[in-house]
């Protein structure tokens, strides 16, 4: 995926509104970061997104509302539990949960898992509501590059209870390889066979940042277009 188009500002109106304010979001926030950064894959990175980043509660009711809103949009409301993975998926489930009761009248549960069980009290692997047969479940995460948190969580539902998963989101897909040629979120849908998307693609990122001041700043200035470009060239996946 190499992007090689300045935009001005008239060039956005296709994109959601709600997509370019959770950009603006993400980097106000510091969350979406510039620079070289050194991933757990061991990739060197020009950019990185951290959602431990969210720490105010304006910011988590903010980002509840970016998620509730892609969601709406990607799956509808036709769900019954939002399925954060420990440990940053707990706090976006919570968040999600709230805001889209806010947003559109519509009450679902959250639901997350522990990493490891509970033997008293509140017993059990899970935190919040629990699973059950029939229950429609979307699934909650910051990002994903591999596909391992997947591989992790999608054993963990349905050992619970015979669900029906509707779908991944994600804050940010980052648009790369994961364990094959295509993207983790394009392999998540043809392992597991459920729809994986996300807010917003670095795709759109860098396509609504690239030469554009922001409060004063370009964060993606000629130099930073051409590493990302390199970092593409080497692991964009495939479409």
């Amino acid at each position: 995926m190499i992007i090689d188009k300045t935009c001005d500002a008239e060039d956005y109106g296709y994109m959601e509104q709600y997509k370019e304010e959770f950009i603006r979001f993400m980097v106000d926030s510091q969350v979406l970061k510039f620079g070289e950064f050194t991933l757990k894959s061991g990739r060197k990175s020009p950019f990185f997104m951290n959602a431990g980043g969210y720490v105010t509660g304006t910011q988590l009711r903010k980002l509840g509302e970016y998620y509730a809103r892609a969601i709406h949009d990607n799956y509808g409301l036709d769900f019954d539990v939002l399925f954060g993975p420990a440990y940053k998926g707990i706090p976006l489930s919570v968040a999600t949960a709230m805001a889209i009761s806010e947003l559109y009248g519509k009450d679902v549960k959250y639901c997350s898992n522990r990493k490891e069980e509970k033997d008293h009290g509140d017993t059990g692997i899970l935190l919040g509501s629990k699973l059950k047969d029939g229950d429609r479940v979307v699934i909650i995460e910051d990002v994903t590059t591999s596909g391992k948190s997947i591989e992790e969580t999608f054993p963990i539902l349905k050992a619970q209870a015979d669900v029906e998963i509707k779908g991944l989101m994600v804050s940010l897909n980052r648009m790369e390889k994961g364990q094959g040629e295509m993207s983790a979120l394009q392999e998540i849908k043809e392992k597991y066979g459920f729809d994986a998307n996300a807010i917003v693609t670095m795709g759109e990122v860098v396509e609504y940042l690239y030469g554009r001041p922001y409060h004063g700043t370009i964060y993606i200035d000629d130099e930073c277009k051409a590493s990302i470009d390199a970092y593409y060239k080497q692991y964009g996946a495939r479409e």
